[in-house]
Order: structure tokens, then C-alpha cells, then sequence
């Protein structure tokens, strides 16, 4: 046995790296040639020799060694492994230092960030920064009551964001979740007001699915006097029907009119940041149509990046709203809006062209989503999709024109 004037004058004899004072129960004092003292609690599981640091001496007494040791032979006797038992206290314990609403959400943030798109993450951080933190960021994430949390959300509701409310709960789930997984705290308390929020209905884009209303939408846009570049934005995207994202940011440089294709990088593609790194480009096949506004809109835009540039800083892509803008002057506000030509094309080529479904969901891009072999269908139905959208701009021609028209030049 072991005591604590014993501890103190231990040394390490000459020759030796270290020696090991026992003291009982599986309880020694390691004493190395460098002078420094250790406490350790050797015991075995399953069979093998396993051991536990418990400290320093001094630091740690004889007597708050032994108190150590019998916990740990009691969690021992009670099936546990006090190695992982003192692995699994340390880590909560340093989890509670940093157990704060909002350093919790900072760290599920960081722990995403790679794995998500750049506007993913922005809209996961402003539900946070703009409405989560405000009221909440400062407390114990243990602490936060369901009705607490609730209240905040409602605040969203009373805003009439509905979408924006069942995002900010959305993003809250992911915090606790991650907490709970931290042992920050317990339990997921969105589970619990998840019932309690205002339903919301998610409205589609409104967008003109019938013939002879498109038909007069086409007129509209082809009798446009607002200007040659907005125009020919609308003309392009009533027949290639991509986001508008990737059409107001289409360059001259993914363009090759020759052989009739248009390029969209996979970085600047509707999917998740891993998709983008691996994922191919989506290649839009270019109809006689569209090759024929695009050189006309060399005249204006040629010389510089995009195809569409903004209307003040020629260096930047021109801003959604401007098409918007634009349909809603020609009357079609609440009616259609750009992106509603995604659904128009979608429906009007189905219903009166009768294109195989894959086809066409192809070329939205809605790869997950066609109907033989989801994500892992690695069909592109270029050929098809080319011999689809000359027919579809063929069509369109028709339905301006009531007729089959050679193309006209844009109008200024």
C-alpha cells in the first residue's frame, strides 16, 4: 500500500526509464527517469490487459486516485468499459462549455459547409442569423422549451412567410439533432411543435399550360419593344425551356453555334455540391431557331461574357427580375412568370408533341426524377432531345405564325 509521503519521495532509480509503485486493485503510481508521476488503473476485458490514465501527481492525490479507481471498478463490474466511460464524460463535458444555441448551430453549419452548395448554406445561415439567433441564440440549447422555440417560428408565420416559417424549422431540426448527437441536450424538441405550425401549401409557378394561350404569349413577346436582349431572352427560353438562372448566365463561351450545342457546366447546375464536383455538364442541343437569335444577339452582346448581361454592369449576368419585369408589363403577372416556361414546355410537348417522358425530363435536368433508373441513369437522349426541341421550336413557329415561317430577325 501506497502513501502519500511515499508518493512524494519516489524516484526513479539510475538505469531505469520508469518504474510502477502499486498500491492495490489494479491501482499504480508510474514514476519515469524524467521525474514525472502518473496514475494508471490496470484491469482486464475480454481477456486483454487493458489501462486507464487517471491523472498526475501531485495534482491528483493518493486519495482522489483511489476514489477514481473504485468508480472505475465499479463501472467495470456494471459491464462498462471505464476507458470509453472517461472518454464519453470528457466529451460531454467539454460540450457543455459550448452548449449555446448558437454555438451549436455554427458547428452544424461548419460540419455541412463542404458538403453543400453555396446558396444552401447562405439560406441555412440567414434562417439562422436572422431568425433563430436573435431570441435564442444566446441560450442553453438544453434549456429552450418547445413553446419558446414555437413562439419564435411564429414570428416567421406572422410575416406571412409560411415557406420561409417551415424552412426556419427545418433548419432548427438540423441544430438539435446535431446537439442531441453532441450531448448538448436530450432531445429534439421541433419534433414537438413540427403539428403546432401554420400548413403550408407550396403554389407551382404560375405558368400558361394551354395551347392557344401560349399561342398569344409567343405573340406578346414577339411584338416586345422593351429591347433586343430581354427579347431574345424569352424567345430562347420559351423553346429551350432550362432555369433561368442558367439562361440569364449562359456565355458566349459554352456556346459552339456550329455544332449546335450549349454547354452549362456542372458547377452551375441545380444539384447538391458533391453532384456538381462529379457530376457532367448538362449539354442543351441549340434548334435552327435559336442559332439564329443568338447571332443576331452577337451584334449586341458578342464582345463581352455573358449572353444576357445586366442592364448596369455589363460584367454580371442581368437579374431575374428583368424578364419578370417584362411579362408583367405585357400583362402576364400572376399568369406566367419565366420560370414558368420550364412548365409550359414540360406539358405542351407531352400533351401535343407526345415525347417520351424521359426525354423531356431530361432535358429540365430532372435526371433523379425520369422513370427508368432515377439517379442512376446516366442517359443524356442528346440525339432525341435535339430532334425534340427543332420539333418543339417548329411548333412554336406554328403557333406565332400560324403557319411555318422562315425565322425573323430580332427587332430592336
Amino acid at each position: 500500500m501506497l502513501t502519500q509521503v511515499k508518493c512524494t519521495q519516489s524516484t526513479c532509480p539510475d538505469g531505469k526509464k520508469l518504474i510502477r509503485l502499486w498500491d492495490g486493485q489494479g491501482l499504480y503510481l508510474e514514476v519515469s527517469a524524467g521525474g514525472s508521476k502518473r496514475w494508471f488503473y490496470r484491469f482486464k476485458l475480454d481477456k486483454t490487459e487493458k489501462r486507464l490514465a487517471m491523472g498526475s501527481f501531485p495534482d491528483v492525490s493518493l486519495a482522489k486516485a483511489r476514489s477514481a479507481r473504485d468508480k472505475a471498478r465499479i463501472s467495470k463490474s456494471e459491464g462498462f468499459n471505464p476507458i470509453e466511460a472517461k472518454k464519453k464524460k470528457k466529451l460531454i463535458g467539454s460540450s457543455i462549455t459550448n452548449n449555446t444555441l448558437l454555438l451549436c448551430a455554427k458547428e452544424w453549419l461548419d460540419n455541412h459547409k463542404e458538403n453543400w452548395s453555396e446558396s444552401h448554406y447562405k439560406r441555412e445561415r440567414r434562417n439562422i442569423e436572422k431568425d433563430l439567433a436573435p431570441f435564442l441564440g444566446q441560450r442553453d440549447i438544453a434549456s429552450i422549451e418547445p413553446v419558446e422555440l414555437l413562439n419564435v417560428i411564429r414570428k416567421v408565420e406572422a410575416r406571412g412567410a409560411l415557406d420561409v416559417a417551415h424552412r426556419v424549422h427545418l433548419t432548427a431540426h438540423g441544430i438539435w439533432a446535431y446537439a442531441v448527437a453532441t450531448s448538448r441536450t436530450n432531445r429534439d424538441i421541433t419534433v414537438d411543435i413540427k403539428k403546432a405550425l401554420k400548413p403550408h401549401i407550396r403554389k407551382n409557378y404560375p405558368a400558361i399550360v394551354d395551347e392557344q394561350e401560349f399561342a398569344q404569349l409567343l405573340k406578346s413577346i414577339d411584338s416586345y419593344v422593351g429591347g433586343p436582349i430581354i427579347k431574345a431572352g424569352l424567345k430562347i427560353t420559351a423553346v429551350l425551356f432550362q432555369r433561368p438562372g442558367n439562361i440569364r448566365a449562359m456565355k458566349w463561351a459554352d456556346l459552339d453555334l456550329n455544332k449546335k450545342i450549349w454547354t452549362i457546366p456542372s458547377m452551375e447546375m441545380k444539384r447538391l455540391k458533391s453532384e456538381k464536383i462529379n457530376g457532367s455538364a448538362h449539354l442543351v442541343p441549340l434548334p435552327s431557331q435559336v442559332i439564329h437569335i443568338l447571332t443576331s444577339l452577337r451584334f449586341f452582346t458578342g464582345d463581352g461574357v455573358y449572353v444576357f448581361p445586366g442592364l448596369r454592369n455589363a460584367k454580371k449576368p442581368m437579374s431575374e427580375a428583368a424578364l419578370n419585369a417584362a411579362l408583367a408589363t405585357m400583362g402576364y403577372k400572376g399568369r406566367h412568370v419565366w420560370h414558368g416556361f420550364r412548365a409550359s414546355g414540360r406539358t405542351l410537348i407531352r400533351q401535343s408533341l407526345k415525347y417520351d417522358p424521359d426525354v423531356i425530363e431530361t432535358q429540365l435536368a430532372h435526371r433523379g426524377q425520369i422513370t427508368h433508373g432515377g439517379a442512376y441513369d446516366r442517359t443524356t437522349f442528346l440525339e432525341e432531345r435535339a430532334k425534340m426541341l427543332q420539333e418543339w421550336a417548329d411548333f412554336l413557329d406554328k403557333l406565332l405564325f400560324n403557319k411555318n415561317p422562315t425565322p425573323v430577325l430580332i427587332a430592336a
